[in-house]
């Protein structure tokens, strides 16, 4: 489905990034893994892919640095020639209560979350204006559309993520690019794995299927929006979360 494309995975070295890294690569795709700390583990995800024999590459960059990030895309570019798919998964929590949040728990979060986001568009989209195609899928969250308590900075992130989509999607459409969301609801990940199990049984109650999501779930959602079966859907998020938003 994706033979020949080259897609860039930001935050791919664990967790959803990981997942959708495996399954692009597993439907085609040279995928280059983008990780900010344990090198270790992105290399284990480039070991899987071509173990399965899949092609991949490995490339750290902080996408919360604007100079890192026109490097990271230019090095990219440089190596194969061109971007046809972008997923902006990096991300970070630092959640609190809204009056004993630092303003550095704050900034860290959007920087990372949304202008990490920005960052990696604005880059890309001028190789992908080049080649008048491209998909571009940006990692929101439920929490982006509902917020939620002692996550205001994340909330706050993930819904400038939306909005920073539909626009991108507008600017971009007629040159044959399409810009879409993801909003993951509760996924088993090391995010989730901190929670105790009476706050996970909570929250399960509280979604139609009964369950937590796999990250394979979210990774069939971003295959399916980097696919040409995709290309008359533009500036939409969708929703992988149980049923927790209707």
């Amino acid at each position: 489905m994706l033979e020949g494309k080259i897609a860039v995975v930001t935050g791919a070295s664990r967790g959803i990034g990981r997942a959708i890294a495996i399954r692009l690569a597993g439907e085609g795709a040279t995928v280059v893994i983008n990780y900010n700390g344990s090198k270790e583990k992105a290399e284990e995800v480039k070991q899987e892919i071509e173990g399965a024999g899949g092609k991949a590459a490995v490339c750290q960059c902080n996408v919360a640095d604007f100079d890192q990030c026109q490097a990271f895309i230019q090095k990219v570019i440089d190596e194969f020639g061109r971007i046809d798919i972008l997923v902006n998964n990096a991300g970070i929590t630092r959640d609190g209560l809204l009056m004993k949040m630092s303003e550095e728990d704050f900034d860290q979060v959007i920087e990372t979350n949304l202008k990490g986001a920005f960052h990696t568009i604005r880059f890309a989209s001028r190789q992908m204006l080049r080649q008048k195609s491209g998909r571009i899928i940006n990692l929101s969250s439920v929490v982006g559309v509902t917020g939620n308590a002692g996550q205001a900075n994340y909330a706050a992130s993930k819904a400038g993520v939306i909005g920073l989509t539909k626009s991108a999607a507008r600017e971009l459409a007629s040159r044959g690019i399409t810009v879409n969301a993801i909003a993951p609801g509760f996924i088993e990940t090391d995010m989730t794995s901190v929670l105790s199990e009476k706050v996970k049984e909570g929250a399960a109650a509280g979604i139609p299927l009964g369950a937590f999501g796999k990250p394979e779930d979210v990774a069939a959602a971003a295959a399916f929006l980097a696919s040409d079966e995709a290309g008359y859907i533009t500036g939409q998020v969708l929703h992988v979360d149980g049923g927790m938003v209707m």
